[in-house]
């Protein structure tokens, strides 16, 4: 055993866990999300092992604004991608909204829900 924890899963809010885990799901060709009984917590399981996808039913869920400081973002995903056309006209016709496209590498898009994310196209390689 050990003190030092793992990375489990990222944890959305949002006012309906269902649809916005058939969101990512289709967006990244998951396996169908798991829900608890009363809807209110969905859980999406990367089938290679890695991190969990999760979400969670708030009542009065507002939106980010992005890129306003009023209701800020708080968080975003990344997401690489090797074809940036392909890639962003798929994410639309699952229902993500385009926020920003003046970078070259990158774009910014929210999910149904309003979080934003970016696919990224940036070729960069980490030590």
């Amino acid at each position: 055993m050990s003190a030092v924890p793992t990375f489990g899963g990222y944890v959305y809010d949002c006012p309906d866990p269902a649809a916005l885990a058939e969101f990512y799901r289709s967006l990244l060709d998951w396996p169908s999300p798991q829900a608890a009984a009363d809807g209110h917590w969905v859980t999406l399981t990367n089938p290679a092992g890695g991190s969990r996808l999760e979400f969670q039913r708030v009542d009065d869920y507002r939106a980010p604004d992005w890129p306003s400081q009023e209701n800020p973002q708080q968080a975003h995903l990344d997401l690489d991608v090797t074809d940036m056309e392909a890639a962003h006209e798929r994410v639309l016709s699952l229902g993500a909204k385009l926020l920003d496209d003046k970078p070259e590498t990158f774009r910014v898009y929210a999910d149904p829900a309003g979080h934003p994310f970016c696919l990224c196209a940036c070729g960069v390689e980490y030590a």
